[in-house]
C-alpha cells in the first residue's frame, strides 16, 4: 500500500493544502506522484489564450480597423499589424472584381 493513498488535507502544510484545495486532493496526489521535486511552471492566463485572442483579432479585422482593434485588445497598432499580416497580404493579393486571370480556365 502506498502512503500517498492515506494522505489527507490535515497532513499538508498551508501552502500545499492551498494547492490541494484548489485542484482537489486526488489531483494533488497525482501531481505529487508525477512531478514531486520538479519545478512546475504554470502559465499566466493571457499566455494560454494568446492564440484564441489572435484568431479573434484576425476575424474582426476588416482591412482598416488597426487602431480600433488595438484599443479593444489593449495592444499597440504595431502588434495588431503583426497579427493580421497574413490577412493583409491575402487582401492585397486577391484579384480585383471582374479581373481576368491567366491561370483560371
Amino acid at each position: 500500500m502506498n502512503l500517498l493513498d492515506e494522505l489527507t488535507l490535515d497532513d499538508l502544510d498551508e501552502e500545499q493544502r492551498e494547492l490541494a484545495d484548489c485542484i482537489g486532493l486526488e489531483a494533488y496526489k497525482k501531481l505529487v506522484a508525477t512531478y514531486a521535486g520538479c519545478p512546475i511552471n504554470i502559465r499566466m492566463p493571457d499566455k494560454l489564450t494568446i492564440g484564441q485572442r489572435n484568431n479573434r483579432i484576425r476575424k474582426e479585422f476588416n482591412g482598416y480597423n488597426f487602431s480600433e482593434l488595438a484599443r479593444r485588445y489593449k495592444l499597440t497598432e504595431r502588434q495588431i499589424r503583426y497579427i493580421v499580416a497574413d490577412e493583409v497580404a491575402k487582401q492585397r493579393n486577391k484579384p480585383l472584381e471582374n479581373q481576368i486571370s491567366f491561370f483560371e480556365e
